[in-house]
């Protein structure tokens, strides 16, 4: 006859071997439960801690899985699957270096971990160290050469590492695995355009609509989408925006061509954006994205322009300025500054905050060489970083203006009233390219599509000069060569 201490055993296991079967058939909550009366009973055992810590991470609960997991990983540490699973959680919480860390001790246990593999390269890649990323995904590949995320992540490596020819063949094998993946086929389409193979990348970028990243930007309407097909004389199109404000302002340059096909053009665009764009020529009316429609025939999101036109390289509309600024405004904007003593000087530092792992960005501190140029500094940027305000705060001869700025009409005013205009890659370089004010760029070291590679012009913006980092993350030598440019402009 079992003893007493047998069959609480046994019924500990048969609690657990229930908390397995609903978790496969996907009772997550009710499996937690019973995980959790067991690590009652055993509240150091490694295995339930484990088996709690993956049904929490599966429930969307980082944070608990991440505790119960290094709770798991101390007893039992030479389990690999336990440090992976604890990657994962802390992978989840953006806790990115421990994650690699607890992937490398997984890879101490068992170098053969696929899966460690490749989550140690998912990870580096967010860290911005793409090099050791690829070497990751290189050692997946070498044990299974069918992975295709691994395919995938190899070649968004080689992007990032300023080799986007590499990587076409990378993606097309990706694709050749997974033909189902929208993200291999647009982000082959980047690769594409920012080596300037234009033909094809118009063609693969039509994927972005079956990703998770841009399918909440389309559009569900009744009349039949153009793609440069359709005649459009005597027709009434709608132009919709997509994506993010630089995006609208680069693109909406089509619209002059479309009226130009005899259509009569109706754009709608972020509300942002409404007065600024009443300003292109050819262009019947203006709304703000949720105003009501007005009839129309045909319609094309802005970015699919390129495509129904059949823009190359050679073929560019770069006819500046296609924006312009409200004279009124200017009025306001050069009250407001006073009488230009010298060269003045618009300052953007970094891009919207909302941005993960953002690489454009410069924290202001790094551009303090800049400021004792013989120049008039004026801050544009409408978000300031708490962690720039320090930076501001110590630098007096920064005018920041940012904050008092409403929608893109008034920075495009203000931007009129500018000699030059220093920034990232944001939505004021595009909109001072459009405007066809010098802009200079500081741009990292990993390829934008739109600005090419390679080059210091851009051919969408003739009065841009684009400067680049040399090395990922290293500022140093482009903000070097802005602030010579700067002193010799000043001096001229």
């Amino acid at each position: 006859m079992p003893t007493r201490h047998q069959r609480t055993v046994a019924a500990l296991q048969a609690k657990a071997m229930e908390a397995l079967r609903l978790q496969r058939q996907g009772d997550l909550t009710r499996a937690a439960a019973l995980y959790r009366e067991v690590l009652r009973e055993l509240p150091g055992n490694g295995d339930v801690l484990h088996a709690l810590g993956v049904v929490e991470a599966q429930r969307g609960r980082p944070g608990e899985a991440a505790e119960l997991l290094a709770r798991a990983a101390r007893a039992n540490p030479n389990d690999a699957t336990v440090q992976v699973n604890y990657g994962n959680a802390l992978l989840e919480l953006k806790r990115i270096p421990e994650a690699v860390a607890a992937y490398d001790r997984a890879l101490a246990i068992n170098r053969r971990n696929i899966l460690a593999h490749y989550n140690r390269g998912v990870a580096l890649a967010d860290l911005q160290r793409p090099q050791e990323a690829l070497d990751s995904y290189e050692q997946v590949l070498s044990l299974d050469p069918g992975h295709a995320e691994a395919r995938y992540g190899k070649a968004n490596a080689l992007v990032s590492l300023n080799r986007p020819r590499e990587s076409l063949a990378e993606f097309q094998a990706a694709q050749a695995l997974d033909p189902n993946r929208a993200d291999f086929y647009l982000n082959e389409a980047l690769a594409r355009l920012v080596i300037g193979d234009f033909a094809p990348a118009w063609q693969l970028y039509e994927w972005r609509w079956k990703t998770e990243r841009v399918a909440g930007f389309a559009r569900t309407l009744a009349q039949p989408a153009w793609r440069g097909d359709a005649d459009l004389a005597g027709k009434t199109i709608l132009l919709h925006a997509e994506q993010g404000f630089g995006d609208t302002l680069h693109f909406c340059r089509y619209a002059t061509l479309v009226a130009e096909r005899a259509a009569r053009v109706v754009l709608e665009v972020q509300p942002a954006l409404v007065r600024v764009l009443s300003t292109l020529a050819g262009v019947h009316k203006v709304l703000a994205r949720g105003d009501a429609l007005p009839p129309f025939d045909l319609h094309c999101p802005i970015l699919s322009l390129p495509l129904a036109f059949g823009t190359t390289l050679a073929t560019i509309p770069s006819r500046v300025p296609y924006l312009r600024s409200d004279p009124e405004l200017i009025d306001g904007w050069r009250a407001r500054l006073g009488t230009k003593t010298r060269l003045r000087v618009g300052l953007v530092w970094s891009g919207s905050g909302g941005l993960e792992f953002d690489q454009r960005s410069i924290a202001l501190a790094e551009l303090a060489t800049l400021f004792d140029a013989d120049v008039e500094v004026f801050g544009l940027q409408k978000e300031v970083r708490e962690s720039d305000r320090a930076s501001l705060a110590a630098h007096p001869e920064i005018r920041q203006l940012g904050d008092q700025l409403g929608d893109f009409a008034d920075t495009a005013a203000l931007l009129e009233l500018m000699d030059l205009i220093v920034t990232v890659d944001t939505a004021a370089a595009h909109l001072a390219g459009a405007m066809a004010k010098p802009v200079w760029l500081l741009l990292a070291f990993e390829p934008t599509w739109r600005w090419l590679l390679g080059r210091d012009d851009s051919p969408w913006y003739p009065t841009a000069r684009l400067f680049r980092q040399r090395s990922i993350g290293d500022w140093t030598t482009p903000v070097a060569e802005v602030r010579a440019a700067l002193r010799a402009l000043a001096r001229s």
